[in-house]
């Protein structure tokens, strides 16, 4: 079960955005909608980030050409199937699904960009794909995000999104976006698949900047298992249909809409921590008193990859040694152990080189038998950086979903 975690009962339709979803069975054991069609306005500009992982996936090949040759005029994701590990077999196949869609939706084939998202290694069911396509095209509705939201499932338990809106002056900014992701979760860039769009008028290299800084705050600050995809894209389209201008980077309207943004990642970045595969709990690790963010980065990532720290958290068991080793060898250099302080929420665990002396075993179970946990590592002040990493335990169930994947 998701960690204090509810679909969204309603999200916001963005003025230049439509929405279809059809079921193409692209799994045999499909219950719902699998495939999904995204219609944008002309004129929309469009940011985005792919997967580091360098066996990234067929469709991620295309979307990046795509992206790189003109803004897109249609967003086809399918889930089921990642197209992934299929060599130059997936790159036509996912070109023939773009084909299809220009063919059916009168533009050209670099404007379309793919998505998949779902089992390694198998071909693309190129003509499931194709048959299904007239379908979403006629359901494409303004009102299609939480639809969309449930058809990109994969080991998801709940439908992710969020729609937030900021009034500046005489302008409205308005923001809805979804995601898809539980289990090979350590971003890179961003998460498995991410998809946002405003009605605000941004150039796009503003908007690259805001979601770039957007992405460093929240879904570059999350792990489930450590795993990087190899499916990973975040879109964030712009359709210039509304109220919000914003010309430069000094605007303050820049700003507040980069706030807000911000905001909307961090929230989706969290649904997806807090749905992890298996997730009992939902876990911050914040890191203070740092030289620097990247170092305050690489203690909470050890912490947070450590699965003797994951399965005692499942456990509700305060070994607070193994936070303690996490951090030991976590690759900063010249730490003054006896200067580190370690704790779960308000109880300190570690001090001057070992157990607290006012530390209880009682104090630390209460902590861990809560479902949402802060561990917080202060390294001395070596420095004032301080940064946090979200992340969930590991139970059984995990070991059950990933066991049983492609069954």
């Amino acid at each position: 079960m998701p960690v204090n975690l509810a679909p969204p009962s309603h999200l916001q339709s963005i003025a230049g955005i439509q929405i279809g979803t059809a079921l193409a069975g692209i799994k045999p054991s499909a219950q719902r909608d699998d495939l999904t069609l995204f219609a944008l306005a002309p004129e929309s500009t469009c940011a985005a980030l792919f997967t580091r992982n360098l066996f990234c996936a067929a469709p991620v090949v295309v979307a990046r050409q795509h992206w790189q040759q003109k803004a897109p005029r249609y967003l086809l994701v399918n889930s089921g199937n990642a197209n992934a590990g299929t060599g130059q077999t997936g790159i036509q196949a996912a070109l023939a699904c773009c084909q299809t869609v220009a063919e059916q939706g009168q533009c050209q084939i670099s404007e379309v960009l793919p998505f998949s998202t779902g089992v390694i290694g198998a071909p693309l069911p190129v003509d499931k794909i194709q048959q299904a396509l007239p379908l979403a095209l006629s359901r494409l509705t303004d009102e299609g995000w939480l639809a969309a939201a449930q058809a990109i499932m994969t080991t998801d338990t709940v439908a992710k999104g969020i729609s937030l809106q900021i009034h500046l002056e005489n302008q409205v900014i308005n923001i809805t976006g979804i995601a898809k992701g539980a289990g090979m979760i350590r971003p890179d860039m961003a998460t498995l698949l991410v998809f946002l769009a405003t009605d605000a008028n941004i150039p796009q290299p503003l908007l690259q900047q805001a979601l770039s800084e957007a992405v460093a705050k929240s879904f570059n600050r999350i792990t489930v298992d450590g795993d990087t995809s190899t499916n990973d894209s975040i879109i964030l389209i712009a359709t210039g249909q509304g109220q919000g201008i914003v010309t430069t980077a000094n605007d303050p309207t820049f700003h507040s809409f980069s706030q807000l943004l911000t905001q909307a990642c961090l929230h989706l970045a969290q649904t997806i921590v807090r749905d992890g595969e298996g997730a009992t709990k939902f876990v911050e690790i914040k890191v203070e008193q740092g030289r620097s963010e990247a170092e305050c980065l690489q203690v909470a990532y050890t912490i947070a990859h450590s699965p003797l720290v994951k399965t005692a958290l499942f456990a509700s068991d305060p070994n607070w040694g193994r936070i303690l080793a996490a951090v030991g060898r976590a690759g900063v250099t010249d730490l003054e152990v006896e200067k580190i302080r370690i704790q779960l929420g308000e109880v300190t665990i570690v001090e001057q080189g070992g157990v607290a002396s006012t530390y209880t075993e009682e104090q630390g179970q209460h902590v861990m038998q809560q479902e949402e946990l802060l561990i917080r590592v202060q390294l001395g002040n070596r420095g004032t950086a301080q940064a946090s990493v979200y992340t969930c335990d590991f139970s059984y169930d995990y070991v059950r979903i990933n066991a049983e994947y492609r069954t």
